[in-house]
């Protein structure tokens, strides 16, 4: 498991370490809060620890910033590179601050290029739970409606049907092969599963 706090890479800007952890702590949201956000730091090192190459700093920051602002409207990862780049302008190099900003804006749809090695690792922990355990899977489901409570069931069906399918049309849910390799097959039953279950 790990610890937030300690994964942080920038040990002078603990103040917006906190400042992004009080806004994954947001009691509004249901899965993209703290959990998530360590769940997806996880998976960065599950992957480094694979052999998986890339650079550690800016996409670790980019995991911290990429769901900084949520609140289920559709610019929110644009928001939130905004975000990076402000508060970073102040604490690291400008090719860093560009970097973190492009990745959590690629987030938005996990579509990096091949040879993009930052993009392809963030992307893939950021999706993979999509390959969660089927307890773990059902608790992320949950989490989602739960973020859109404010939206009726029949739209939301739709919506999400709409999202799932999305994801069942990509040629690859993943980019590294490692992640390809372990998580797809279970990504691609969970997402199936999920919507049959909503008449998708």
């Amino acid at each position: 498991m790990v610890d937030l706090p300690d994964s942080w890479p920038l040990s002078a800007a603990d103040a917006l370490r906190d400042a992004l952890l009080a806004a994954y702590a947001d009691s509004t949201r249901g899965y993209h809060d703290t959990r998530h956000l360590t769940e997806v730091l996880g998976r960065l090192d599950e992957l480094a620890a694979a052999g998986v190459a890339y650079d550690r700093v800016p996409v670790v920051l980019a995991a911290w910033f990429h769901d900084g602002v949520y609140d289920g409207e559709r610019d929110a990862e644009e928001r939130s590179a905004i975000w990076a780049e402000d508060a970073l302008a102040r604490v690291v190099e400008p090719p860093v601050v560009t970097e973190v900003a492009r990745l959590v804006r690629l987030t938005e749809t996990h579509l990096p290029e091949d040879d993009d090695s930052n993009g392809c690792a963030l992307s893939d922990a950021d999706l993979a739970i999509l390959a969660a355990p089927q307890r773990r899977y059902g608790e992320y489901v949950g989490a989602v409606r739960t973020e859109y409570a404010h939206v009726d069931d029949e739209s939301f069906r739709f919506g999400r049907s709409e999202v799932l399918r999305g994801l069942l049309a990509k040629p690859h849910l993943f980019h590294t092969t490692y992640a390809r390799e372990r998580w797809e097959d279970a990504a691609r039953a969970n997402v199936e599963a999920e919507l049959a279950t909503l008449g998708g």
